[in-house]
């Protein structure tokens, strides 16, 4: 194939292979997907024209791809390029480099299953943000990583085992189990970098971290051993939050208590029928060695089997006379009986947190019988060598109340029950279904690990009003303290087998009885003088720690913690830190906590948070409303059988499927359509994302993409005019000194959108710019200029369309610059087209990553304040014509000679003048 005298050769590669651009300097790369060759449906190839810098090829470019309508052709190449050339890596050195690190550690995912739209939140401001800082010469690392997720990836394993090969994990050894988790993990978590490196994200692949890998493992176990030492971990019976379906303790945070109004049926795990809440049952006690009885109510009736007191107000008169005997006096105002002063109260220290820290202070018994073990309720009256699950329990209790207390004769109650007395509604809290499991939580009382927290929170704190700290938004500022201010012990066991197991023995000498349970390396300090810890039995704590023990020791632990590296020496603490802000306890609290602790400095110095993502409903995104949405299935589109075919392959069940099967046909009939990786970021980043939740709508993705195609577009008629582009130049018309002037005032107000981390105000700025003043007014001014064919001798219009081509390509190619953090690929291919007519090709670098971000020095020269004010004069007119146009149907199928109607404008002065700047069809 020859063009312009030259050859060129055609390459066809298959599709999503490595594709390695030759260097700039040489040849210029052009990926075109002619559709009138190439059958998109059935098979992908791409022809690739290597191309000389002197050979003219902008029309050839386009011919086959006027219009932005498949963005993966484009979006497909950039990737692998920008990784084989190592940009991503902070040592690549920049040629406008500075002595200045930012570094940040992406959100680990789970490995759970795949990304959804709040995680695309999460990569397109931080990417965003990293690639900002790299144009601006910052030595920029940004972590990629995945979460182990200790109960909610065991939980999806059992599922899939259970749907699967119907097997249970107790049918496994635990080795046997780990193994299929660990198959698990792998293919999760490469579904999980793939969809990052679509979505674009500029991370360091070779410093990916697994919170599960040899190394963060080591960092773990040198965490749980220091705070040991120290005695910020102890070992103690305390009440715990008890998940029976996940027969695990799990923490305090993650347990979410809901108001029912009264009688309530809830599905429980474990059980075929919904269970009734939201009854208060009355019983009495009778009163030993007195007459009479005292009545108490519960909405738990199974849990009087743990009763050891009772308590009553102390200005009750009813029970003065009985104080000395049974009952307790209880006289905190501030107690949760306060309520309740006209009734007596009973108090089961082993199933209620308030009781327990009661008991604690008045030296009662913790314990009366053991009310929950594991999963069932052993309840030795019922005469059955079987445990009884917790609320079949509850109805048996009640059952047995009715008959009168002659059932519990035999028994060795505290003290023995007699009639049942009523049955009400009640209104009461109930510790409702556990995000992870579906099940109602038990308070139960069990030996665990635990970390003391409130002097760690404390210097949290500090760190905060000290401006050590600077949390954005500030008003979480308030949330912060509030929290830590009333923070408990931290329960960091978990009876799991997928995890970090805890690093700690119960050792058991020779000859002796005695056992204590320390981490190993203090065992052998202590016991290895005088006998060989191999001759002894030595049993390894069976559970887990916490994933968010592991979770929060990221943002150093990456970086090799407790080895001092040079990544730690160079990168932590971190420049900042950006999540979502339901992640405000459960993860970064406690990061600040165990870094500030284990590391004796802040893990980061700024905190961002985003809102959360939900439907265009406003609804929270949940598998089982059918609204949570794959990021891949937005920028590749897809099918309504296809989202359907992915309910039908999840773990819900078939009532959930179908509901979610029906949201899904109402809110997409016809699918979602191809959008783009580009579109979806920048409509992410269009949303406040530091105010509200974000509802988002495919809808308004979709109108990022029509964004993309006028760049496209806008890029394409640059090129056919740029040919006789020179040296720089000054602009001279009106037109010209307005149009830069205002992409000098849009620059200010996006670099001010990045310095406060509002990229709203980024993307407003720049798609304004380009839509409204580049595309409606500057084009349309110009479009008549480099139009006109001029000769050697009409001097004055061929610098008028020298000048207006050199305008057009400094706004084209400094509003991709400005465009590159938010839109990596699209800017990338247009800038790579645009390069050969650099009227500065020297200084051009090899990606427009690498380009520096506009700054205001350098367009200080082009900006006119004189001519500010007159530009919104020209927008207006362009905007008044275009109306016109419209109301009297002045189309390009219907000329003006046509039309039998006058549009008369009437104006004077300057705005006379700003009328004669534009196309001769606007001002008609």
């Amino acid at each position: 194939m020859v063009v312009n005298g030259e050859q060129i050769f055609l390459l066809w590669r298959p599709y999503n292979t490595l594709y390695v651009p030759p260097h700039h300097e040489w040849f210029k790369i052009i990926c075109l997907w002619p559709k009138a060759i190439v059958n998109k449906q059935h098979c992908r190839y791409q022809v690739i024209y290597s191309l000389p810098f002197h050979v003219t090829f902008c029309e050839m470019a386009f011919t086959d791809n006027e219009h932005f309508d498949y963005p993966e052709y484009v979006e497909s190449c950039w990737y692998p390029w920008w990784e084989k050339q190592g940009f991503f890596r902070p040592e690549k050195h920049l040629p406008q480099a500075v002595d200045r690190i930012f570094s940040l550690c992406i959100p680990p995912p789970n490995v759970t299953g795949t990304l959804h739209l709040g995680h695309a939140l999460t990569v397109a401001i931080e990417d965003a943000l990293a690639r900002w800082r790299r144009m601006q010469g910052y030595k920029v690392l940004w972590v990629p990583g995945c979460d182990h997720a200790g109960i909610a990836t065991q939980s999806v394993v059992e599922r899939r085992l259970l749907r699967e090969q119907d097997k249970r994990r107790q049918d496994y050894s635990r080795e046997e189990f780990l193994q299929e988790v660990w198959r698990w993990k792998q293919e999760k978590g490469d579904e999980i970098y793939h969809q990052l490196k679509k979505l674009g994200a500029s991370l360091d692949w070779s410093r990916a971290c697994f919170t599960m890998d040899p190394g963060f493992s080591k960092a773990v176990t040198e965490a749980f051993v220091r705070m040991c030492d120290s005695g910020l971990i102890y070992r103690s019976e305390s009440l715990v939050n008890w998940s029976c379906a996940l027969e695990s303790a799990i923490s305090d945070i993650e347990v979410d208590s809901k108001q029912l109004p009264g009688r309530t049926l809830l599905s429980v795990p474990g059980y075929e029928q919904k269970v009734e809440f939201g009854t208060m049952i009355t019983f009495a006690y009778p009163i030993e060695g007195h007459e009479g009885e005292v009545a108490v109510s519960t909405t738990r009736p199974e849990t009087m089997l743990g009763d050891v007191a009772i308590a009553v107000h102390p200005d009750d008169t009813r029970y003065q006379v009985h104080i000395s005997v049974l009952l307790i006096l209880w006289s905190n105002s501030s107690s949760k009986f306060d309520s309740l002063h006209n009734r007596a109260v009973k108090l089961t220290p082993a199933h209620d947190h308030t009781d327990f820290l009661l008991s604690q202070r008045h030296s009662l018994p913790k314990v009366h019988r053991p009310i929950f073990p594991l999963i069932s309720l052993s309840i030795s009256f019922f005469l059955s060598p079987q445990g009884v699950k917790r609320f079949q329990a509850r109805e048996r209790v009640i059952s047995i109340n009715k008959g009168g207390h002659s059932h519990f004769a035999s028994l060795n109650c505290y003290n023995p029950l007699i009639t049942l007395a009523n049955s009400n509604s009640h209104s009461t809290f109930c510790p409702v279904p556990h995000s992870r499991s579906g099940d109602v939580i038990e308070p139960l009382l069990k030996k665990q690990w635990f970390v003391r927290c409130e002097k760690m929170a404390q210097k949290a704190i500090q760190a905060v009003d000290e401006g050590e700290l600077e949390i954005i938004p500030h008003f979480y500022t308030k949330t912060w303290k509030n929290w830590l201010s009333n923070i408990s012990d931290w329960c960091i066991s978990r009876q799991l087998w997928w995890g970090h197991q805890i690093p700690a023995y119960r050792v058991t000498l020779p000859e002796s009885g005695n056992t204590q349970e320390v981490g190993l390396a203090e065992i052998r300090e202590i016991i290895g003088s005088f006998v060989q810890l191999e001759h002894s039995y030595q049993l390894k704590d069976p559970d887990v720690l916490d994933t968010w023990f592991s979770s929060g020791l990221f943002p150093f632990a990456m970086l090799g913690w407790p080895e001092q590296t040079e990544d730690l020496k160079q990168f932590y603490p971190n420049t900042m830190l950006e999540t979502g802000n339901d992640l405000i306890f459960f993860w970064v609290a406690r990061m600040v906590m165990l870094g500030t602790e284990l590391t004796g400095q802040l893990p980061f110095k700024q905190v961002l948070f985003h809102s959360l993502v939900r439907d265009k409903h406003g609804r929270k995104m949940s598998k089982s409303l059918g609204n949570v949405i794959d990021p891949l299935d937005v920028i590749s589109g897809v099918s309504l059988e296809r989202l359907q075919e992915k309910v039908m392959e999840g773990n819900l069940d078939p009532r959930e499927k179908a509901v979610a099967m029906e949201a899904q046909r109402k809110d997409f009939p016809n699918g979602i359509p191809e959008c783009g990786t580009d579109a979806l970021r920048f409509a992410l980043c269009s949303y406040k994302a530091q105010g509200e939740d974000i509802s988002l709508s495919v809808s308004q993705v979709l109108s990022c993409r029509h964004f993309c195609n006028k760049m496209w577009q806008t890029v394409r008629f640059t090129l056919g005019a740029l040919l006789d582009v020179g040296s720089p130049v000054t602009p001279v018309g009106l037109h010209d000194r307005c149009i830069v002037t205002y992409l000098c005032i849009d620059f200010k107000e996006a670099l001010q959108g990045f310095e406060s981390y509002e990229l709203h105000t980024v993307t407003s700025a720049l798609h304004s710019f380009w839509l409204h003043s580049l595309c409606d007014v500057y084009l349309e001014c110009i479009k008549p200029v480099l139009k006109q064919q001029v000769t050697e001798s009409e001097g004055e219009r061929k610098v008028e369309k020298r000048v207006a081509a050199a305008v057009l390509y400094h706004c084209v190619s400094t509003s991709l610059r400005l465009l590159s953090p938010l839109m990596p690929f699209l800017t990338e291919e247009l800038w790579q087209r645009l390069q050969p007519y650099s009227p500065r090709p020297s200084t051009a670098s090899s990606s427009v990553c690498m380009q520096s971000y506009p700054t205001t020095s350098e367009l200080a020269h082009w900006h006119f304040p004189q001519d500010e004010a007159d530009f919104p004069l020209v927008q207006e007119v362009v905007r008044v014509a275009r109306s016109l146009r419209a109301q009297y149907h002045l189309t390009k199928e219907k000329p003006d000679s046509e039309c039998h109607d006058c549009v008369c404008l009437t104006c004077s002065g300057i705005f006379f003048s700003l009328l004669l700047c534009l196309p001769e069809k606007c001002a008609h």
